[in-house]
């Protein structure tokens, strides 16, 4: 299987260590870690996802289109809360990502993404449910998450300590590094501009909205959300409405390699199932982190009718996110021609891959073959925006992990110092590295809220229960 380290000569020594790191961790033991709470939790619940879509659809998205008045206590409203997860969520994982993970996953990963996104409904409930049940009251609302429900319910201080660390090491690299990586690559590719004045732009401007802590947070991301969401999907239907006739071919080239190694023409290495599962499961969690636990922390501060109830916002969140932005994403790439698993193979194999091959690049590309020169410049808008509200949640979220291992906020401000010094630098380093990092951060900050997840399921089905009037 390759890797990203194949593909960029340069990147030796430490760095080529960190992303076989990545590697070895999720393949196989996430991977199947992923899949296998996921799937439990699913089966717990008896397929609620799939057979009472119209419950948990009328009880998230569904209240706001019906016009449901929100509580207007001092936490987040529940918009404001699935919009800041969703800041967070749909990110540079929903473009960048996907490109990535089929870049050097192939077609394949695409399915595997779906399948981490479907199996991660019920998965997104239990810890939004847990994360609700078990929050704290604080002055300016509600704070709580994955480390309160390990420490409080089930007594594992130290995991809930293992859980906070790596939330703070998660927010500096797939929150900042990647966040800001994927802006200045972007930004760079459409317009030419200095990737270094990039970064400190962007810290310059994410300070302005984090100094003003959560609440500021909220109420930007409900605005900013809604509003690239429409943007991008529309584009990217419109791609996708003028290639109608590769539609059907891509889905099936998707479903095929998902199953089947796809060889290079004329022999040699070519893209593997094992490859396809594991850039498909990593970048599906990326995006929707359902199980990460992260999310959870955004969903604990909302002003919820119930725990139960935020549990259904997780669920649409990982929806929306995975199975409807990630996929526009996709079907772009694949019908629109820009990608060919030839030259991508024969390039990871020789080791001269681009930029341009790859990441942002390559969705702008795919823009670009409907909208021309202005391809490249949408994907550019729309990864800004969607990378800058990103970096607005992770910063909180490492917030949350600090204060939970100093015991206080007093080194909140020089946590935030660092945040913003980490995406000025971050937009200059190289993206393979980067994603390595965010990978291994993500799943080691993973592997207590997955165990827990898993224990505590019957206990948030309980609430489901309740909310249901089972």
């Amino acid at each position: 299987m390759f890797s990203p380290s194949d593909a960029y000569p340069l990147t030796k020594g430490v760095l080529s260590v960190l992303e076989r790191l990545a590697d070895k961790l999720w393949q196989p033991w996430l991977l199947g870690l992923f899949l296998l709470v996921g799937g439990w939790c699913t089966l717990r619940s008896g397929f609620f996802p799939l057979l009472h879509l119209k419950t948990w659809f009328r009880g998230s998205v569904g209240s706001l289109l019906k016009g449901k008045k929100r509580k207007t206590g001092k936490g987040l409203t529940q918009f404001q809360a699935l919009a800041t997860a969703l800041a967070s969520t749909i990110g540079t994982g929903s473009i960048a990502g996907v490109a990535t993970a089929i870049f050097f996953g192939g077609p394949g990963a695409v399915f595997w993404m779906w399948v981490s996104a479907l199996l991660g409904l019920m998965t997104s409930f239990v810890e939004k449910t847990l994360a609700v049940k078990y929050r704290r009251k604080v002055s300016g609302g509600w704070e709580g998450g994955p480390m309160d429900y390990l420490s409080r319910r089930l007594g594992w201080k130290k995991a809930a300590g293992w859980f906070s660390l790596w939330a703070v090491l998660a927010s500096l690299t797939g929150g900042a590094l990647v966040q800001s990586n994927s802006i200045s690559a972007a930004l760079h590719a459409a317009f030419g501009w200095d990737r270094l004045i990039i970064g400190v732009v962007t810290a310059l401007c994410t300070g302005a909205v984090i100094l003003g802590g959560i609440g500021r947070v909220g109420k930007v991301s409900e605005k900013l959300v809604p509003a690239m969401a429409v943007l991008f999907l529309g584009a990217g239907t419109a791609v996708i409405v003028s290639q109608a006739q590769n539609v059907l071919p891509a889905l099936r080239q998707i479903v095929t390699c998902a199953f089947t190694p796809m060889a290079v023409a004329g022999g040699g290495l070519g893209y593997t199932v094992s490859g396809a599962l594991r850039y498909g499961v990593a970048r599906g969690v990326f995006t929707n982190e359902a199980g990460v636990g992260s999310s959870a922390m955004a969903h604990a501060a909302a002003d919820a009718d119930s725990p139960a109830q935020e549990g259904f916002w997780g669920m649409f969140e990982v929806f929306f996110a995975t199975l409807v932005v990630c996929t526009v994403t996709a079907l772009c790439i694949l019908v629109s021609g820009v990608y060919d698993p030839a030259v991508a193979l024969d390039a990871l194999r020789n080791g001269t891959v681009t930029e341009a091959m790859t990441g942002a690049p390559l969705a702008g590309a795919a823009f670009s073959t409907f909208f021309g020169r202005w391809g490249s410049v949408i994907v550019a808008v729309c990864l800004l925006l969607f990378a800058f509200t990103s970096l607005l949640g992770w910063s909180y979220y490492g917030e949350r992990g600090l204060a939970h291992l100093t015991g206080d906020n007093r080194l909140r401000g020089l946590f935030r110092l660092l945040f913003l010094l980490t995406v000025a630098a971050g937009s200059v380093g190289s993206v393979g590295p980067v994603w390595a990092m965010s990978d291994i951060s993500n799943g080691l900050m993973a592997l207590p809220n997955l165990l827990a997840i898993a224990l505590l399921a019957p206990e948030a089905l309980r609430e489901l229960k309740k909310t249901k009037g089972l």
